[in-house]
């Protein structure tokens, strides 16, 4: 029926007055055209079935592979095979005495296929891998090196494949050359050889990406990332200066990607004050009452203290001498009241590490770190907030009778 109505169009362009020659090439164009609407529309159909039918037993099952499937477009992508399949079985039908045009269609239409099976065995890959890492022991033992392996050869074997349809020759031709030239070519061509290798890693492992901040202490690189190109990377510094490295150093040099920081919307606070160690000492009496003033350690002021009480009885300690049995100290004090301080400050995030630490003494004091996330990641917030609790910090470390530690000594006995 399709080649009696084609048949006829051409006989009513030559009753017009049309060339046999051009009715016959406008009635194969015509064709070509009717057919690859026909392959979009098998495409819908077969997409339709495909979520009618593949989506509802996927929900249905209690498996979840399956489902991982559905959600990669595994399923999707197949269905992207059949206007291919569809043009490469009609085109010799439709583009009759057009050897040239015939032999165009049939190119771009392997292409197509070559590029929609790739992307098929990619997203099965990522699935797969899913589902892998879903199994107890997945930490211990991740395939995530071997997907991408795969991934590496399947994308290789496409542009083989590719260019074997440009060049017409056979892929196993194409690999026979790439053997015998493969000497000269990385002599000649190192660095995008290394800069496209480099290039693929950081794009499967994600580690960054346009937009990014990204220190490479080694090579002065402090800045947002600008481009990736095939051999470099360009990044704008903070100080608005460009700075381009082979794309391959982000993969042998060490650097560090604030990204995840950003997403999370928080950053992390780590710094200390020094404390003299001559300023450190027992808590008396008349001290722990003037901290238990201290609205933030009231209650555990009260509640160490009798800790404290109830173990030097039992073990019968001499409490005339300070060094015998627990007593508490102006930096334990100290420290508490900081951690306590930390975890009700509205600034300082909740859901991540908040704690404050004392550190190994040296000849520059007994460094106390506080250590915690801001919820923020906007870098003149961050920072405002963190000098604001440590603005705080300094100030009230004398309320505890201690004193920051400073080279050369600003503190005198009896001043």
């Amino acid at each position: 029926m399709f080649e009696s109505l084609s048949n006829s169009f051409r006989e009513w362009l030559i009753r017009i007055g049309v060339g046999e020659s051009t009715a016959i090439f406008i009635e194969s164009i015509t064709d070509f055209i009717l057919i690859l609407i026909i392959a979009v529309v098998a495409y819908y159909i077969t997409k339709t079935v495909i979520r009618a039918v593949v989506y509802r037993i996927a929900r249905k099952t209690t498996n979840n592979w399956d489902d991982i499937l559905v959600e990669e477009k595994v399923f999707n992508s197949i269905s992207m095979l059949v206007p291919g399949l569809i043009v490469l079985n009609t085109i010799n039908a439709t583009l009759i005495e057009h050897a040239g045009i015939i032999r165009l269609a049939e190119r771009t239409t392997l292409i197509y296929l070559a590029i929609i099976v790739v992307m098929i065995f990619f997203r099965f890959l990522n699935g797969f891998e899913r589902i892998y890492n879903q199994r107890e022991n997945a930490d211990r033992h991740p395939i995530r090196s071997v997907i991408q392996v795969l991934k590496f050869f399947i994308f290789a074997f496409a542009v083989i494949f590719i260019i074997s349809i440009f060049l017409k020759l056979s892929p196993r031709g194409i690999i026979g050359g790439l053997g015998a030239g493969s000497a000269i070519a990385m002599l000649v061509f190192k660095d995008p050889i290394l800069g496209f290798v480099g290039g693929i890693q950081l794009s499967l492992n994600n580690m960054v990406g346009i937009g990014d901040w990204i220190s490479v202490p080694s090579k002065g690189v402090d800045g947002d990332v600008e481009e990736i190109g095939l051999t470099t990377v360009k990044v704008r510094n903070f100080d608005k200066t460009i700075v381009s490295i082979p794309t391959y150093n982000l993969i042998t040099d060490a650097f560090q990607n604030y990204r995840p920081m950003q997403e999370l919307d928080v950053r992390r606070m780590k710094r200390s004050v020094n404390i003299d160690v001559s300023s450190i000492k027992f808590c008396t009496n008349e001290d722990l009452e003037k901290y238990s003033k201290i609205a933030l350690i009231k209650d555990y002021i009260t509640e160490k203290q009798k800790e404290i009480d109830e173990y030097n009885a039992e073990k019968e300690v001499d409490t005339t001498q300070k060094i015998n049995g627990r007593r508490q100290t102006n930096i334990g004090v100290f420290r508490a009241y900081l951690t306590a301080y930390i975890h009700n400050h509205e600034a300082i995030s909740k859901d991540y590490t908040r704690m404050v630490r004392q550190q190994q003494p040296t000849s520059t004091g007994v460094p106390v770190e506080v250590y915690a996330f801001i919820d923020t990641a906007v870098w003149v917030d961050y920072e405002a907030i963190q000098s604001d609790v440590f603005d705080h910090i300094l100030a009230i470390i004398p309320f505890f009778d201690l004193r920051l530690y400073q080279f050369p000594i600003g503190y005198a006995e009896g001043n």
